[in-house]
């Protein structure tokens, strides 16, 4: 039986269309599409179990798989098959899932998976920026409890032009790189890396994105509506008692504003409101705590959710006494670590992080190898969040989805500022040794300083700071709050970092939780946002102002070198054995990779002081040598023969050419060792090759002065000297007739 198809096309405005199909793939899926833009195809099913778990939050698993079967590839390795996802695989992800998540009822807990693999791979279409649209659509199809429609974009600019989900080739071109994650209503997700960019030119790329996720939205019900939209299952909603709520908020809020207000630090604020809250389960007896379950501990937490909130709307105080725009303490310190090739702490309240550079030759380049990129990066960054930074102590399984998002923001902040022609693989490691908030932007903020302490010229600094925003619907109330705390962020409507220069904005990741979030209150936090990343900005400078012109003693120095692609065979040597050799020898790291473009060597010279590195360019300049007809260049005597002298070019050392006996003084000469010897240094003349001997000439006699009644002899045949010392008439050096006479008898001699 022929399926019935359904589809839905979006126009992006430019030619290009992605198409939305369903019907065909995965029936048994609760819902499934096929989303296809140019030749690549994006297949997403969606499942959900029908009984709740047993939990107190949405079991929701989004998994991004890219095949390499899509791209008629094998995948990298021995295990010739797709392992665990790659750090590209789990941020879109977590792009995903940070929009899909907060449209799920609150009290919907049966375990639910979204999955989406790349199942046809385009060179021109960049498919992350479809696996949100293709999340939505198979959800739309679904009888879940889902709010409504949502899509994501990515939004480039290229020559002043916006441009909806660009090529990777218009990205190399754009100053923007944003993806957006929105309802036809509101903007919920904003992520993604900028060229110094200004506030106002950042609100009105999210604009235009929005609109482009408007069109994409509405395609999503027309598919879903010509399908057949299913009825919402029905599911056991989460037990709920009103006067148990007032109850409890009666009993709590007083004394959790009260708490709130006296601005204490993380640790005793906990356990002022531990106290509260254990006051208040205690107030009830053993049936009615086990007959209200979790009910008092849910009540307790909005209460307390709502008496910090109603402080800051009120007072424009916050949970440590700070005002709205008030950032924590500071304190910066550079060279922490004696051994690293560059360190840095940075300390802003009770979030601290320790920052670590490592530089070294495009060998440690991350390579990346995926379905729809092959790369690699001469840049990047890792952050890890240990349990102990939040006085906790669990099981460590890994890098997290978290520590992998967290370290690609910082990554992005950075990025922009490293030069093109810095030499150097720079590797920048940032451990959370405290975190209270915003320890993605304290990563920001001890990489560029370590980096600078490492002496990577970075174009200009970076700081970053999250901002966070608590919004009173009826009342119309808000506050921006700067340099959110982590309870902030819990308890807050917005979670938006921003990272930047003195001159613009370098990356950003924005999470709102209310609908319908204003451009004006989106612009004014970002303004907020810009005075708090300056006075972050200053507190850096003030520590480590510029970058250092050096890297430090015990760091590797890092010279590069081209060289014509004829001479890169020399330079490694049979079987690798010359540039081995050379590499044991001056202890240093040598790398040779060719230009794509010009097909030239470019050489890696990496080693721990100047010695080694000189004495590889050396070797370079000995192996490029090419003595100029007619010029003079110093030599030295390193071997004696009867019939002259090897000498060695002492500018390029390992280039020999023979000196002949002929060519060392204008006087007779009978011994070589009676006009040089052994280490003697001199200057001779180059004439090229010789037109009789086929063999470089120099002369040391075409430099000195002709004797007075010098009278010139005709020139001698020098072919065969190298043979034995005779010319092609039969004299040997010293003028004998040494031509055998046939008609005696043959006689061997054993030649000079």
């Amino acid at each position: 039986m022929i399926p019935k198809v359904f589809k839905e096309v979006i126009d992006l405005g430019d030619g290009r269309e992605i198409t939305i199909e369903t019907g065909k793939l995965a029936k048994q899926a609760h819902g499934s599409v096929v989303v296809q833009s140019g030749k690549c195809m994006l297949l997403c099913t969606v499942v959900s179990n029908y009984k709740q778990a047993d939990v107190d939050f949405l079991p929701l698993t989004v998994d991004y798989r890219e095949k390499f079967a899509a791209a008629g590839r094998y995948p990298g390795g021995f295990f010739k098959r797709e392992a665990r996802p790659s750090d590209g695989e789990v941020l879109t992800m977590r792009l995903v899932d940070r929009v899909l998540r907060p449209l799920f009822p609150k009290d919907y807990h049966s375990e639910t998976q979204v999955m989406i693999q790349l199942m046809s791979h385009d060179d021109d279409v960049m498919p992350d920026a479809m696996a949100g649209l293709a999340a939505s659509a198979a959800i739309q199809l679904s009888d879940f409890p889902f709010e409504c429609p949502i899509s994501e974009a990515r939004v480039g600019r290229v020559n002043g032009e916006f441009v909806i989900n660009p090529t990777r080739a218009q990205l190399e071109e754009s100053d923007i790189d944003m993806m957006i994650g929105a309802s036809a209503d509101s903007v919920m997700m904003v992520e993604g890396e900028m060229d110094e960019i200004s506030e106002e030119e950042m609100t009105e790329a999210i604009k235009f994105a929005h609109e482009a996720i408007k069109v994409q939205c509405a395609a999503q019900v027309k598919l879903a509506e010509a399908f057949g939209k299913k009825e919402v299952r029905e599911y056991e909603p989460e037990r709920e008692d009103a006067d148990l709520a007032a109850k409890i908020h009666d009993m709590a809020y007083d004394k959790v504003y009260a708490v709130a207000q006296a601005g204490s630090a993380k640790h005793e604020r906990s356990a002022a409101f531990g106290e509260i809250k254990e006051e208040i389960i205690a107030s009830f007896s053993e049936e009615e705590q086990a007959d209200y379950g979790g009910l008092i501990s849910k009540y307790y937490s909005k209460a307390e959710k709502a008496a910090v909130r109603d402080l800051t709307l009120n007072e424009g105080l916050r949970l440590d006494g700070r005002k709205t725009d008030e950032i924590r303490p500071i304190w910066c310190e550079v060279d922490y670590l004696p051994s690293t090739h560059g360190s840095s702490i940075f300390t802003r309240g009770e979030t601290q992080a320790l920052a670590t550079v490592t530089l070294g030759t495009s060998r440690e380049a991350n390579q990346i190898d995926m379905p729809s990129y092959e790369g690699e990066e001469r840049f990047y960054l890792h952050y890890n969040f240990p349990p102990f930074s939040t006085g906790e102590a669990r099981p460590i399984r890994g890098t997290s989805r978290r520590e992998v998002g967290h370290g690609n923001l910082a990554q992005r902040a950075l990025k922009g500022m490293v030069p093109d022609d810095c030499p150097y693989t720079v590797r920048v490691v940032s451990e959370i040794l405290e975190s209270n908030g915003s320890s993605s932007m304290a990563t920001v903020c001890a990489g560029t300083m370590a980096m600078m302490d490492a002496g990577v010229q970075l174009k200009k600094p970076v700081s970053g700071i999250a901002m966070g925003l608590i919004t009173d619907t009826e009342s119309g109330k808000y506050a921006v709050l700067s340099d959110i705390l982590g309870d902030e962020d819990h308890l807050g409507d917005m979670d938006f970092k921003v990272t930047g220069t003195a001159d613009g904005i370098t990356a950003c990741q924005m999470d709102i939780k209310v609908k319908g979030l204003s451009y004006e209150i989106l612009v004014n936090a970002l303004k907020q946002a810009r005075e708090g990343r300056l006075h972050i900005l200053g507190k850096i400078t003030e520590t480590i102002e510029t970058p250092n012109a050096d890297v430090k003693d015990h760091a590797p120095t890092m010279v590069s070198r081209r060289i014509p692609n004829e001479f890169i065979g020399a330079l490694i040597g049979p079987g690798g054995k010359v540039i081995q050799e050379m590499q044991k020898e001056t202890e240093t790291t040598i790398v040779i990779n060719e230009d794509p473009v010009t097909e030239e060597g470019i050489v890696e010279i990496l080693g721990v002081g100047r010695k080694g590195i000189d004495a590889v360019m050396a070797k370079i300049d000995s192996l490029l040598f090419k003595p100029e007809v007619g010029s003079i260049y110093e030599v030295k005597v390193i071997k004696m023969l009867d019939f002259g002298a090897v000498v060695e070019y002492v500018e390029a050392p390992g280039n020999e050419v023979l000196l002949h006996v002929s060519e060392l003084a204008w006087e007779r000469t009978e011994n070589v060792s009676d006009v040089v010897n052994m280490g003697d240094v001199f200057d001779v003349k180059y004439f090229g090759i010789d037109k009789r001997t086929r063999k470089e000439k120099v002369s040391r006699k075409a430099i000195l002065p002709k004797p007075e009644g010098y009278v010139e002899r005709p020139p001698r045949d020098n072919s065969r000297d190298n043979r034995g010392g005779r010319d092609n008439r039969g004299r040997d050096n010293r003028g004998r007739d040494n031509r055998r006479d046939d008609r005696k008898p043959r006689e061997d001699k054993k030649e000079d």
